[in-house]
């Protein structure tokens, strides 16, 4: 088993699972408009992508970080090499509904409040209405725009919006989540939230890869990092094993007097020639005091009319969302392959026949109609002589009405 270790702790993969995402050789030359290379993007990059853990990928501007991200969504097409996410092309439907997209920019319709933006994208995953409801109601929660759900996107600070980002892509409960800048315009409390939660979706099963120019925010999530420069792999490695320092030692212990200090100088300095270079009293992080004054002004009873704390992870986003992720991409594939049966037609009753002619039937049915048993009648036959159809008659007058001549 390999270990890499993140601000959670240590953090188990086995070296037998199968890389999530992988790339080989990977090249890609953007060409101008009479397809001269114009730049290179990318060159031979090798890069694997573990699963169950955080995934740094670094470099500045113009390394090629962008051009990765979007030929891992199929966005683009490589020029030479190939990539693979879950051990297919990312083309794929089934694989792109297995995988998050937060992009840089939040792209997101301006008169769509934040219920009905999540609801537009539970729709494009084949969510039913139930379920759509039920992830829309947590993941609000979870990034803390529930009291402001029925705003417009169009009013979100661009903070906001970048929570109602995270949450669309969370929607379809991925597999692999790729955040690109996901902490960029968030203020630190944000900002503390969406590292926990990343290192909550690791601990729940999920990969995500982070794409970051916030080395601070990287460090603290990630497991491993790749920093790339001129589309090829500088650095590799763990966090642990990329930042640590061989040449110095620190030690923490409770404050010491001064007396106590010299006495630690002299013995350090006896010691081969050491000498202590600096002695100071730790500090807190920025970070970590004004989470306190948030905290603090919230105890307080103070309102607020943006974001506020997100709740807890949404229950969805759990270790087997993966298989029912799965399962729905193949019913979306099956759907789409698959030619809709034909609805069957209904069918129309054929019109009555017309007859040619008189019923015979009917008319002998009149002509040999019998009296009445219960009152019967005498006969008279001078009456009867007078009164009855002569029934030669009508049957000439019906042969004649069928003879076509």
């Amino acid at each position: 088993m390999a270990e890499t270790k993140a601000r959670g702790g240590l953090h188990m993969v086995s070296p037998v699972d199968k890389p999530i995402v992988e790339c080989r050789g990977l090249t890609k030359v953007f060409k101008d408009f009479w397809m001269r290379p114009r730049v290179t993007a990318l060159d031979g990059l090798d890069l694997k992508v573990q699963p169950r853990e955080v995934f740094g990928l670094l470099g500045p501007n113009g390394s090629g970080k962008s051009t990765t991200i979007k030929l891992m969504l199929g966005l683009l097409f490589p020029t030479r090499g190939r990539v693979a996410v879950f051990g297919k092309l990312p083309t794929e439907t089934l694989i792109k509904s297995r995988v998050g997209y937060m992009p840089e920019e939040s792209y997101l319709y301006r008169f769509l409040n934040a219920r009905e933006t999540l609801d537009f994208y539970g729709r494009l995953f084949k969510l039913d209405r139930r379920d759509r409801q039920r992830r829309i109601g947590m993941l609000l929660e979870m990034v803390g725009l529930d009291a402001v759900q029925r705003r417009p996107i169009s009013e979100y600070s661009k903070g906001m919006q970048r929570r109602i980002g995270l949450a669309q892509a969370l929607i379809n409960d991925p597999d692999l989540l790729i955040l690109d800048e996901p902490t960029t315009g968030l203020d630190p409390l944000g900002t503390r939230q969406v590292k926990d939660l990343i290192l909550m979706l690791r601990d729940r099963g999920k990969t995500v890869l982070l794409c970051s120019h916030l080395l601070a925010d990287v460090e603290d999530v990630c497991d491993r990092v790749t920093v790339l420069y001129g589309g090829k792999v500088r650095v590799e490695g763990t966090v642990s094993d990329l930042l640590s320092v061989s040449d110095s030692s620190l030690i923490e212990t409770d404050r010491l007097s001064d007396e106590t200090l010299e006495k630690v100088r002299q013995l350090i300095e006896g010691e081969g020639g050491k000498s202590v270079r600096k002695i100071e009293a730790p500090r807190k992080k920025l970070e970590a005091l004004f989470l306190e004054i948030v905290e603090r002004a919230q105890q307080d009873g103070l309102v607020t009319s943006g974001a506020k704390s997100g709740g807890r992870v949404a229950e969805f986003l759990a270790d087997r969302g993966g298989e029912q992720a799965a399962t729905q991409g193949e019913d979306l594939i099956r759907e789409l392959v698959q030619p809709e049966a034909p609805k069957p037609q209904p069918v129309e009753p054929a019109p009555p026949k017309q007859p040619t002619g008189p019923d015979r039937s009917a008319i002998d049915e009149l002509v040999q109609a019998k009296p009445d048993k219960e009152e019967p009648v005498k006969p008279d036959e001078s009456k009867e002589k007078e009164a009855s159809v002569d029934r030669s008659v009508i049957d000439g007058l019906l042969d004649k009405k069928d003879d076509p001549s």
